[in-house]
């Protein structure tokens, strides 16, 4: 079985493609690992940074967390009841008042342990009655063991868990929900954490609609209900999006990353910017002009693959890195995980996205001068292209195992191929190492001795890829 997807609908072919006023001649001068080089190298990491505790949750501590007071800080009751000075009975005194010798006031769990008090005696141990004049008094009672309260009994000393100083949790560290607990204890209202990257997104398209069904002409957005996700999936910050339709200074304004009128103090500065459509040659395409009048670089400006060629991407003088996307969704997927996803694991401090190799469940005949990305289905253990893969399409993607990365000089069956995972999915499966024993079931000894000394045996890789649906 012979598998090629098709290019993008309605963008022309980049290697035949005619120059333009706008554009001049189209060159794609970056193969596919020449594109994630280009965009994992171009970056620089971004340097540490405090936040809120609230933003803190899965970034990479560079400071440790010291305790900036003793924990807890005050001594306080570990249980609803009495505070008690001495041995009963006790004379009922104001709450918070300073306890002489058998005196006791009310107190709630985590209330301050008031000046003279030994100890907490609890609720369900306290019988509260009346002496011979009429006065409150407190005594032993109800489930009080013999000899209870003792002394400093059901009291949080100050300092009991940390004294000021402490170091409580370690740079280096992923934090996680506990980690900003501990650092809310210790007094800390933001923490030093490793840089990751904030990315913002522009959408285009004057003929997108967000809901309901498209009329002829129209098409849904796609892009609005997954980039978020996406984004953080691969390590940066969503830091909200921007819709536009398709005229130049639509999308001049858009880039400009003007300040509001209002500036709001929980607004961060983005880091990069993700566009989706504009990266072809028609009228209606002007990311490269509106980077070129803002005074940006064209990092990479296409790349010799199929789905997603005409992807572009960007540095603004501001710092600022501009990701272009195609406008169809899977060629757009292609190119983000392409180009996006090393990018962002540069800034992010991280370490470029692996690639390994799946052994191929069909042939894939060649296509000169192209890397073809093709998501695939696992079947018996062996790669074969999923359906429904067209540059407009998401189907096929959405019931992918990764994507297999297919050399200009094609695929033979069984042969291994490049491929990535999803960044929504598990690990690829790691192969086995060549000259392993294959693992057979419980049985499959005797069914061989059924099968006879005349059975046939397959002669290499069978191609599943027809079972497919």
């Amino acid at each position: 079985m012979t598998t090629a997807p098709g290019d993008e609908a309605g963008s022309p072919d980049p290697l035949h493609a005619p120059p333009t006023p706008e554009t001049g001649p189209v060159h794609l001068a970056h193969t596919w690992e020449e594109a994630r080089k280009a965009a994992f190298e171009g970056a620089t990491p971004i340097p540490p940074g405090r936040v809120p505790l609230g933003q803190a949750l899965g970034r990479v501590l560079v400071e440790d967390i010291a305790a900036l007071h003793d924990m807890p800080h005050y001594a306080s009751s570990a249980m609803d009841g009495w505070a008690v000075n001495g041995s009963g009975p006790w004379i009922v005194s104001e709450p918070g008042q300073r306890l002489a010798p058998h005196q006791a006031s009310p107190i709630v769990t985590g209330g301050l342990i008031p000046p003279g008090a030994k100890a907490v005696l609890r609720s369900e141990s306290a019988v509260l009655g009346t002496d011979e004049d009429g006065l409150p008094l407190l005594q032993t009672g109800g489930t009080a063991r013999p000899g209870e309260p003792r002394n400093g009994q059901h009291i949080r000393k100050a300092g009991e868990e940390a004294v000021e100083g402490d170091v409580l949790v370690k740079a280096g560290v992923t934090l996680n929900p506990a980690h900003l607990a501990v650092a809310a204890l210790a007094g800390h209202d933001d923490l030093l954490v490793r840089g990751k990257p904030v990315v913002k997104l522009l959408l285009t398209g004057s003929e997108v609609v967000a809901h309901g069904l498209p009329a002829p002409g129209q098409v849904r957005d796609t892009f609005g209900p997954q980039l978020a996700s996406v984004v953080d999936m691969l390590g940066g910050i969503y830091a909200g999006q921007e819709r536009i339709g398709d005229s130049y200074p639509e999308w001049l304004a858009g880039l400009e990353d003007l300040p509001p009128e209002v500036p709001d103090p929980a607004a961060l500065p983005a880091d990069v910017v993700i566009t989706t459509g504009g990266t072809g040659v028609s009228h209606t395409d002007h990311l490269r002009r509106a980077v070129a009048e803002l005074g940006g670089r064209l990092v990479i400006d296409g790349i010799a693959m199929r789905p997603g060629h005409p992807a572009v991407l960007a540095e603004l003088p501001d710092g600022r890195f501009v990701l272009g996307l195609p406008g169809n969704p899977l060629a757009a997927m292609m190119a983000l995980s392409t180009v996006g996803a090393p990018l962002l694991a540069a800034l992010g401090h991280g370490t470029m996205p692996p690639i390994q190799h799946v052994p191929c469940g069909t042939t894939i005949e060649p296509e000169p001068g192209r890397t073809r990305l093709m998501p695939f289905r696992l079947l018996y253990g062996m790669a074969s292209p999923a359906k429904h893969t067209g540059p407009g399409m998401m189907r096929g993607l959405a019931s992918a195992d990764g994507v297999m990365v297919v050399p200009p000089h094609g695929v033979q069956l069984g042969e291994p191929v490049a491929a990535f995972a999803l960044p929504w999915g598990p690990p690829l499966p790691v192969p086995e190492p060549a000259g392993a024993k294959p693992k057979t079931r419980a049985g499959a000894k005797g069914a061989t001795r059924t099968a006879g000394k005349g059975a046939a045996k397959p002669a290499g890789p069978v191609d599943w890829s027809a079972l497919l649906g």
